[in-house]
């Protein structure tokens, strides 16, 4: 995303310094979106569920017919080869992509086993523990399977995502909670959303229309290990305003309280504090 530092690129078989230029003006995935990635994470000296990470980004390229040519090991591999260059204290973004070469039947299907491969590593800092966010309704709502490949961690999604965020950050917000298709919440324009109430945690079931993540389905593991009730549930906008507590859920920093929903304000209350402390005990063992 070229908003970080230190970048070093793996393409054509090899690590390069910096932000090299990767793809053509008549590739596929320039001109007709064929592009998908995933996004991991290097912090404390840990490279927290890496694996997960890779694979998805080949199931995100299965899912819009792209070939995948790496397997998830050889991208671990690739991944750690890279990060060897760091210093054990940096905190690394971690995106593999792929993208179509060239065009099938029509042009408009991407042609098979015609794959571009790339790794970027950038340099972003982890958010600190306090550093929080605020939400708000948007009218741009998450697409049901009929209408995208929301099945996919795929760059043609992202800009109904930028309309949302610029939604809300024009009126003072930093984010915004999306519905689905029936109105229920779904998801942040980022990341996954939980929230708290009564010592139990709750967040929207999976419903087609948005990606469960993996730093998702970590934080319910912690949870119920330590002995907290999750439940995944039909989740309106009036539960989120009756919340005790509610943080979102990604890759890129974990563990983001939110502070407000519109005129709902909110604590960083002990279970968001819990949650990002078992996330970090439990990369510490595993990561």
């Amino acid at each position: 995303m070229a908003t970080g530092t230190d970048i070093r690129t793996y393409y054509d078989g090899r690590w390069h310094e910096g932000d090299i230029a990767v793809i053509r003006a008549s590739d596929h995935g320039a001109w007709l979106g064929t592009t998908v990635f995933d996004g991991a994470r290097y912090a404390h000296g840990l490279t927290p569920d890496l694996d997960k990470h890779c694979a998805r980004a080949n199931a995100s390229a299965e899912a819009l017919m792209i070939t995948p040519t790496v397997s998830m090991q050889e991208m671990v591999g690739i991944v750690r080869e890279g990060l060897a260059a760091y210093p054990r204290d940096a905190a690394v973004y971690i995106r593999p992509m792929y993208w179509a070469l060239d065009g099938g039947p029509l042009g408009i299907l991407p042609k098979e086993g015609a794959t571009g491969f790339a790794v970027a590593l950038e340099a972003i800092p982890m958010a600190a523990p306090e550093a929080a966010t605020t939400l708000t309704t948007t009218r741009f709502r998450r697409p049901v399977m009929e209408d995208a490949v929301v099945n996919a961690k795929a760059g043609c999604l992202y800009p109904n995502n930028a309309r949302m965020i610029a939604e809300a950050q024009a009126k003072g917000f930093g984010n915004a909670l999306v519905a689905d298709a029936l109105g229920n919440v779904a998801e942040s324009a980022s990341s996954n959303v939980f929230i708290v109430k009564d010592g139990e945690v709750f967040t929207p079931i999976p419903n087609g229309t948005f990606l469960a993540g993996i730093t998702r389905a970590r934080h319910m593991a912690n949870l119920r290990a330590d002995g907290v009730t999750v439940h995944e549930v039909t989740m309106s906008f009036a539960d989120v305003h009756a919340a005790d507590e509610v943080f979102l859920s990604g890759n890129m920093h974990k563990v983001t309280p939110v502070t407000a929903f519109d005129d709902t304000a909110y604590g960083i209350g002990p279970v968001t504090r819990r949650v990002r402390e078992m996330y970090w005990d439990w990369a510490a063992t595993a990561g």
